[in-house]
Protein backbone atom coordinates (compact mmCIF):
# COMPACT_ATOMS: atom_id res chain seq x y z
CA UNK A 1 0.00 0.00 0.00
CA UNK A 2 1.57 3.14 -1.25
CA UNK A 3 1.29 6.15 1.36
CA UNK A 4 0.02 8.91 -0.19
CA UNK A 5 2.26 12.20 -0.14
CA UNK A 6 0.41 15.60 1.69
CA UNK A 7 1.83 19.07 0.22
CA UNK A 8 0.25 21.52 3.18
CA UNK A 9 -1.11 25.13 2.54
CA UNK A 10 0.31 27.52 4.94
CA UNK A 11 -1.32 31.06 5.60
CA UNK A 12 -0.21 34.10 8.15
CA UNK A 13 -1.68 37.01 9.45
CA UNK A 14 0.09 39.62 11.51
CA UNK A 15 -1.72 41.54 14.02
CA UNK A 16 -0.47 44.22 16.60
CA UNK A 17 -0.02 42.09 19.09
CA UNK A 18 1.60 39.24 17.34
CA UNK A 19 0.57 36.32 14.37
CA UNK A 20 -0.77 33.42 13.24
CA UNK A 21 0.20 30.69 11.47
CA UNK A 22 -1.66 28.24 9.63
CA UNK A 23 -0.95 24.76 7.85
CA UNK A 24 -3.70 22.99 6.11
CA UNK A 25 -3.80 19.53 4.59
CA UNK A 26 -5.83 19.95 1.69
CA UNK A 27 -6.86 16.56 1.59
CA UNK A 28 -9.12 16.33 4.63
CA UNK A 29 -8.76 20.37 5.51
CA UNK A 30 -7.41 19.21 9.01
CA UNK A 31 -4.58 21.78 10.06
CA UNK A 32 -2.73 22.99 12.94
CA UNK A 33 -2.55 26.82 14.06
CA UNK A 34 -0.32 28.65 15.62
CA UNK A 35 -0.64 32.11 17.27
CA UNK A 36 2.86 34.05 18.35
CA UNK A 37 2.18 36.82 20.82
CA UNK A 38 4.80 39.86 20.08
CA UNK A 39 6.28 38.90 23.29
CA UNK A 40 6.85 35.44 21.95
CA UNK A 41 4.04 33.15 23.74
CA UNK A 42 2.48 30.56 21.66
CA UNK A 43 -0.43 28.46 21.09
CA UNK A 44 -0.91 25.62 19.16
CA UNK A 45 -4.45 24.47 18.30
CA UNK A 46 -5.53 21.61 15.99
CA UNK A 47 -8.11 22.45 13.76
CA UNK A 48 -10.91 21.16 11.39
CA UNK A 49 -11.91 23.24 8.71
CA UNK A 50 -14.68 23.51 6.56
CA UNK A 51 -14.88 23.84 2.51
CA UNK A 52 -15.14 27.71 2.30
CA UNK A 53 -11.67 28.01 4.17
CA UNK A 54 -9.55 29.31 1.22
CA UNK A 55 -12.40 32.27 0.69
CA UNK A 56 -12.46 32.71 4.31
CA UNK A 57 -9.01 32.89 4.66
CA UNK A 58 -8.93 35.98 1.94
CA UNK A 59 -11.82 37.58 3.29
CA UNK A 60 -9.78 37.75 6.53
CA UNK A 61 -6.75 39.31 5.42
CA UNK A 62 -4.55 36.27 5.33
CA UNK A 63 -0.93 35.60 3.40
CA UNK A 64 0.10 33.01 1.70
CA UNK A 65 2.26 31.56 4.55
CA UNK A 66 6.08 30.02 4.38
CA UNK A 67 6.26 26.51 4.84
CA UNK A 68 9.86 27.15 6.62
CA UNK A 69 8.41 29.75 8.94
CA UNK A 70 5.84 27.78 10.10
CA UNK A 71 7.73 24.83 11.13
CA UNK A 72 10.27 26.87 12.53
CA UNK A 73 7.62 28.07 15.40
CA UNK A 74 6.72 24.61 15.58
CA UNK A 75 9.88 23.38 16.63
CA UNK A 76 10.15 26.04 18.86
CA UNK A 77 6.99 25.51 20.74
CA UNK A 78 7.57 21.74 21.07
CA UNK A 79 10.44 22.15 22.72
CA UNK A 80 9.03 24.84 25.04
CA UNK A 81 6.47 22.71 25.42
CA UNK A 82 8.59 19.62 27.17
Amino acid sequence: MKKSIVVFDYFKKEFPEGFILLQINPHDLSGTELMVSSEGNMKKEEREFDEEIYEDLKEDGFEKGNPLEFNLYLEKYKKADK
